[in-house]
């Protein structure tokens, strides 16, 4: 049965219908987009930066039922490429980040090395590739690239509470103990969750001796402003998606057409009339999350501006996400200087929790990585989206 890997289409549609199918009734959690055209990033014109396209495995057998022979199509797994402009070194190269691969190789040991084969597809199509996302070298993905001689470097997760009860009675990933669930109940009834969280982000704040004022404002897109920004910054950064206007209203378009996260809020961050920089923020109402339970959660999903404004950015971020009466706020920063802006910030930075994955030409790319990893620019926006 010869399988080949091609552009996903229309005419497939119901073949991925019925892949997802088999993997719902095996009990596995993933599957693949229906459609054909992705709802977020589409290529529409052939000079656009940054853009999202979709792959099929496809399986073809003779049918036993056919007396002509003609061959029946099975779709087998699948993947997704973003690939975008990024400028590394003061360059302009193009680099995808990937989504998937998935395949029945999850339920039938007779597709185990079709993970393998499609991972390798996306590398002929897209040499400098990388993943952002992964949670730690346990995930066989994982393993599978430390043998194939990918870069793995460890990011942080920052967050800071902003609602003490509701993060305590509703954080469900915290609450899977029933002890420790009885616990944070008390914490949240006495008021003493609160006054913790509130010693914890302001001690954090105190450390940092830094005092911010600037100020966000709500834009409907990216303009002039933003390209004067990109061209002020840029090389600031050893390694980066560009982050021009034309780039940012692709990524984050006027309409919003994806159900996989919240409409974004662009801000535009200034200080006594000056634009410092910008952030994207989403927020949502959880209902039965794994992880945040029945938390309103804000992220801010994107950022950019001169390091030593870092600061100022993100307070003007946290402080308009804040004042939308979410719990929590969260963020995914590979910066060294941006990380340590948010802990200026009061936010907690918890080390190691998200892999960048690098093809061998990506890592190749980004050498010396020991320097470049300081100014190695990536968000939430460099991966698959907000988190939410």
């Amino acid at each position: 049965m010869a399988i080949a890997i091609v552009p996903h289409s229309e005419t497939r549609k119901p073949l991925v219908e019925a892949f997802n199918a088999e993997l719902r009734a095996a009990q596995s959690p993933w599957g693949f987009y229906v459609d054909p055209t992705p709802a977020w990033i589409p290529k529409q014109r052939e000079d656009q930066p940054v853009w999202r396209e979709l792959h099929l495995a496809i399986e073809q057998a003779a049918s036993e039922s056919s007396e002509t022979g003609t061959a029946e199509e099975r779709c087998v797994g699948a993947y997704g490429l973003k690939p975008q402009v990024w400028r590394v070194h003061g360059q302009e190269h193009v680099v995808a980040d990937w989504q998937g691969p998935v395949s029945l190789g999850a339920i039938d040991n007779r597709y185990a090395a079709l993970g393998l084969r499609l991972l390798r597809d996306m590398k002929k199509k897209q040499p400098l590739l990388y993943s952002w996302g992964h949670g730690g070298g346990d995930e066989p993905i994982v393993k599978l690239l430390t043998k194939m001689g990918w870069m793995l470097y460890d990011t942080p997760f920052v967050f800071r509470v902003c609602s003490a009860p509701n993060f305590l009675r509703k954080n469900a990933y915290l609450r899977k103990d029933p002890r420790r669930a009885l616990g944070q109940d008390i914490l949240a009834a006495t008021g003493l969750g609160t006054l913790g969280f509130g010693l914890l982000h302001a001690g954090l704040r105190a450390r940092s001796g830094k005092r911010f004022t600037a100020r966000a404002h709500v834009v409907p897109e990216f303009g002039a402003w933003a390209d004067e920004l990109w061209e002020r910054a840029k090389d600031r950064y050893d390694a980066i998606a560009v982050r021009d206007a034309a780039a940012m209203n692709t990524l984050v378009p006027r309409e919003h057409r994806t159900l996989e996260w919240p409409a974004p809020i662009r801000l535009r961050v200034t200080r006594e009339g000056r634009t410092l920089g910008w952030a994207v923020v989403v927020h949502k109402e959880l209902s039965g999350d794994a992880r945040f339970g029945e938390l309103h959660v804000g992220q801010v999903a994107d950022c950019f501006g001169l390091p030593e404004h870092a600061g100022e950015i993100l307070h003007a971020a946290f402080t308009h996400l804040r004042g939308l009466g979410v719990d929590l706020v969260t963020a995914n920063q590979s910066h060294p200087g941006w990380v340590q802006s948010y802990a200026d910030n009061g936010f907690v930075v918890l080390p190691g929790r998200r892999l960048f994955c690098a093809s061998p030409e990506l890592q190749a790319l980004l050498a010396p990585f020991e320097q470049t990893r300081r100014s190695l620019f990536l968000t939430n926006l460099d991966g698959h989206g907000p988190m939410l």
